[in-house]
């Protein structure tokens, strides 16, 4: 399913079930809001998004503990869930969502191109971050870590949010739920 669709779908339960998003960016630098935002509709569960590119506006704007940071760095699955929870609370929303990684060219902070994380906080303490290792070119990484994290709040939302396509053909030929 196509980061497009999923989008919509999110957007629908959220919608249903009466709750509103917020996200957070470092990487896709502002792409799953736009994704978000291309679904008509969209304002009636998405709140807005804070693209946190450089490392201190994680800390500054989202609440990210700094010595997390200074530590670890901003590709990591702590800060993941840190952004999430912070751009859920600054926005006020039901639901937060982040993405963090490095989409190259180079490494950063000691991890290699490809390299993201992405995370949900919710309701009721629901905190959920999936680490993927991506390949390809800058603009794969970040397209594949838009669908990712939409993907994981679908997941969240219950009553999987691709319920309506409950099967498809997967690169190599398989089905897949």
């Amino acid at each position: 399913m196509t980061a497009a669709a999923v989008a919509a779908r999110v957007l629908e339960r959220l919608v249903e079930r009466g709750e509103t998003l917020a996200v957070a960016e470092s990487l896709t630098g502002g792409l799953v809001a736009a994704e978000l935002t291309s679904v008509p509709g969209a304002s009636r569960s998405f709140r807005g998004s804070v693209t946190a590119y450089a490392t201190a506006l994680k800390g500054e704007i989202l609440g990210v503990d700094g010595t997390l940071l200074a530590e670890r760095g901003a590709v990591d699955p702590e800060v993941a869930l840190q952004m999430a929870a912070g751009v859920r609370r600054a926005l006020g929303a039901d639901w937060g969502v982040s993405t963090t990684g490095v989409a190259g060219p180079e490494p950063q902070d000691g991890q290699p191109v490809g390299t993201v994380y992405v995370a949900v906080a919710g309701p009721s303490g629901v905190e959920k971050v999936s680490a993927l290792r991506l390949n390809g070119s800058r603009a794969d990484i970040r397209r594949e870590s838009v669908r990712s994290a939409l993907d994981l709040l679908a997941g969240e939302l219950g009553e999987n949010a691709r319920a309506q396509d409950t099967e498809q053909i997967g690169g190599n030929g398989c089905l897949q739920p």
